[in-house]
């Protein structure tokens, strides 16, 4: 499992081995500098998943390593902490790009769970879904819910996408209907289900003609979207 890279940039000596050391107990990797001069350098040469900035450093301060960082990566997290207490210096700091501000002395239990939390933003912001997919002669166009080939357009609702998705995503399984409901709307509900057996009503109407296509019920049970 990769350990995720952090560039922290830190001049209290002290601080910055405690800091490390607690990240690093927590599975994280860390490149520590002493000035923003070098964290600029150490960032322009290095990837990193999420850097920690001190604001008052030497030869470059926070702030201005955070606007040259951002010059060349728009999307990496920053987390200021600093002994700032301003609010025009969080205002400041998130102007400039940060995504958090930590007022020192800060607790590392706290810094973590930040961490982690724009850590898995990251992570789904990179991934790249699929949307577009080959149903039949249909494409499935899921961003804007239409199927549509070069014959004709078909628009549907957004729970129908989402419904159909779904199906899609888990093809030749049986999905019970409680995990149906629960990924659609939230809850196992009773007038949700009714709701969801329209959609799939509709969804067989559509898809009658496609040969090797079928939403089978399974009763009692759920559902099963096969493709041969």
């Amino acid at each position: 499992m990769k350990n995720f890279k952090i560039l922290y940039t830190e001049d209290d000596e002290t601080l910055a081995f405690l800091t490390k050391d607690n990240l690093e107990q927590n599975n994280y990797e860390v490149i520590h500098c002493t000035n923003g001069k070098s964290g600029l350098e150490t960032f322009k040469n290095e990837d990193f998943d999420i850097c920690i900035f001190d604001i008052m450093m030497p030869k470059m301060d926070g702030f201005e390593l955070a606007e040259e960082v951002r010059k060349i990566d728009n999307d990496v997290p920053i987390i200021f902490l600093s002994a700032k207490t301003l609010k025009e210096d969080r205002i400041k700091g998130l102007r400039l790009g940060a995504d958090d501000y930590l007022v020192k002395p800060f607790s590392i239990e706290e810094l973590i769970l930040k961490i982690e939390v724009f850590l898995k933003r990251s992570q789904k912001n990179n991934k790249v879904e699929k949307s577009v997919y080959e149903i039949g002669k249909y494409q499935f166009d899921t961003k804007n819910f239409i199927l549509f080939n070069e014959e004709e357009k078909v628009g549907l609702t957004q729970r129908e996408a989402e419904l159909l998705k779904l199906f899609i995503d888990n093809k030749n399984l049986v999905l019970k209907r409680e995990q149906i409901l629960t990924a659609l709307w939230g809850t196992d509900d009773y007038f949700m289900g009714r709701s969801l057996d329209v959609f799939i009503s509709r969804l067989r109407k559509i898809l009658a003609n496609e040969k090797g296509i079928s939403i089978e019920n399974l009763h009692g049970i759920g559902f099963r979207f096969s493709i041969e």
